[in-house]
């Protein structure tokens, strides 16, 4: 199928190929959103504006190499019907593409279920509110809100950057715990047991049954099961949201809180032998570094040393 839809897009395809490509576009709704992705990606390409007869081939051939070069980095053997191999480079690479969309995103029905698995995804909900998932966090959202309220389910770790909407209030469904919102941003962490939420910015209201607590920027709540009562507290670190930033801030943290992002981060296995070390005060930030680095920072800042010993990487 991927030489048919090569063939027509590139206008090579016979009347008969054509019929059998319009039957396989109408066939299911699957088919024809991945013809329809597929298509942007050619017809933003730069080749299919290659039509004319008078155009040089060869030209044109090595203009639509360097269009794809930073994206679709192969080698072709260059031959007369550069049309039909650009249109199989660009399918190739273009299904890829929509694959990996498609197998993060799935609907059922009317409802649209993101999953992160293990990678950071940031999703555009229908109102336009921006919301980044951690690693194996799923996020469920109907395909268009109601016109009264915005509802959403959560399981795992996300920022929320909610679009203002006083008419329409943003509701996080997390387990037990609902977030109710107008516009604001903050961070939700909705475990198995507990549920931590973080706000940036805003008010937000956490609800448990009956009970009813606003959050304003730099308030946090940790919430464990249904019996102890909801309570609220200054956040005292900006680590919450290192997976959206790509950064961990430390001011005065302590190094234990550290590790458990980094571990969370990188899926590592860092133990913090030495019980004095575990809230000995961090005043550092590291951006896009490496393990490696990190380390380095805190032996020379901690006087610790650093053991590999298998899976295990041991703090003394």
């Amino acid at each position: 199928m991927n030489e048919l839809m090569a063939k027509y897009l590139a206008g090579e395809a016979s009347p008969a190929e054509v019929t059998e490509m319009l039957l396989w576009i109408d066939s299911s709704e699957e088919n024809r959103n991945s013809f329809e992705q597929l298509s942007v990606i050619w017809n933003e390409s730069n080749v299919a504006g290659y039509n004319s007869i008078a155009v040089n081939e060869n030209a044109a051939w090595d203009k639509f190499l360097h269009s794809i070069q930073s994206s679709a980095p192969v080698h072709i053997i260059r031959f007369h019907w550069w049309k039909l191999v650009a249109a199989m480079i660009i399918i190739i690479a273009g299904a890829s593409i929509v694959y990996l969309i498609n197998n993060a995103k799935s609907r059922s029905g009317e409802e649209i279920v993101v999953n992160a698995f293990n990678q950071v995804i940031t999703d555009t909900l229908p109102d336009k509110s921006v919301i980044t998932l951690n690693k194996q966090a799923e996020l469920s959202y109907p395909a268009v809100f109601n016109k009264k309220q915005r509802n959403v389910r959560l399981k795992g770790e996300a920022f929320f950057d909610i679009s203002a909407d006083k008419n329409k209030p943003f509701i996080i469904d997390a387990g037990n715990v609902k977030v109710k919102v107008v516009g604001t941003s903050f961070n939700i962490k909705a475990g198995d047991s507990t549920v931590e939420v973080i706000v940036r910015s805003g008010i937000v209201q956490v609800i448990r049954g009956e009970e009813i607590i606003a959050l304003k920027k730099g308030e946090q709540t940790t919430i464990a099961g249904n019996a102890a009562p909801i309570e609220k507290n200054n956040s005292t670190d900006q680590l919450f949201n290192y997976y959206v930033s790509n950064t961990f801030v430390c001011d005065n943290t302590p190094l234990w809180k550290l590790v458990d992002k980094l571990n969370e981060a990188y899926g590592t296995n860092i133990i913090i032998e030495r019980k004095a070390l575990r809230n000995m005060p961090l005043n550092v930030t590291f951006k896009n570094e490496s393990l490696d680095t990190i380390f380095e920072v805190l032996s020379q800042t901690l006087l610790l040393k650093v053991i590999k010993n298998g899976d295990d990487i041991i703090l003394q």
